[in-house]
């Protein structure tokens, strides 16, 4: 049987604005290939922060509400409050997440709120000239740590993965790499789950990619994955750190 392999629907038919090889652009289709197969486009409201993330509001073909820094999940918090029969997550990367937004999703995640939230990681501040991000890796040279970052000196890299799952309330709290179609595909699938969960209404769910930032590591997008592989997925394992018994 042949399978023909389209744009997602609820995927604007336009250029995304993402640098050549950044994985945000698979990231996003994932998110509108189950918005389209569960036919929800009419009921989802995404909730944008500030970073690259925000650039979704352009190809995102349904409703999308821009947070401040690290806000996103206190917005979202109140979307689905007063809105309930609504899908409601946020799309955040770990400059804002991680680091200005750490408070509101840490107490987001306590409460338990029937919402999804997609962590992408990159270990950088991607938009604002490759800062180091609080999941930057230890020897990690960015443009505020041109010798690598030292832990002496500015700490170890969060892992939000390992801090949320400690956390009473949320339901699914999981990490996945997107570095070859076998991992692409768990990727989604463990999102897939989160979506279920929203949907069924089980509460929070945490959902975090690795990705890569090629323009501020400063290699080809092949050398990233790779990099990453060797680096990123030992500081930060793939894996689901918390499914609560009524989700298994």
């Amino acid at each position: 049987m042949e399978k023909i392999y389209e744009r997602p629907h609820s995927l604007y038919k336009s250029v995304s604005g993402y640098c050549p090889g950044c994985l945000h652009g698979l990231i996003s289709k994932m998110v509108c290939e189950l918005i389209d197969e569960y036919e929800i486009a009419d009921k989802t409201i995404c909730v944008l922060p500030v970073g690259c993330g925000t650039l979704s509001k352009n190809i995102f073909d349904f409703d999308v509400v821009c947070a401040a820094h690290g806000r996103a999940p206190a917005v979202a918090t109140g979307v689905k409050r007063c809105a309930p029969e609504k899908f409601v997550f946020t799309y955040q990367g770990d400059g804002d997440l991680a680091a200005i937004g750490l408070s509101e999703i840490i107490h987001c995640a306590n409460r338990g709120e029937n919402i999804v939230t997609i962590f992408i990681n990159n270990s950088t501040y991607g938009m604002t000239g490759g800062q180091m991000a609080p999941t930057t890796l230890i020897g990690q040279k960015t443009t505020t740590t041109p010798a690598g970052r030292n832990a002496a000196n500015e700490g170890y890299p969060i892992k939000m993965c390992e801090l949320i799952s400690q956390l009473e309330a949320p339901v699914y709290v999981a990490r996945f790499a997107l570095d070859t179609p076998a991992n692409i595909i768990k990727a989604k699938n463990g999102l897939k789950k989160a979506f279920e969960i929203q949907l069924n209404g089980h509460g929070f769910s945490f959902i975090e990619f690795l990705s890569i930032c090629p323009t501020n590591w400063g290699m080809t997008p092949e050398k990233c994955l790779k990099w990453s592989q060797e680096n990123c997925t030992k500081v930060f394992p793939p894996g689901e750190f918390k499914v609560r018994k009524e989700v298994q």
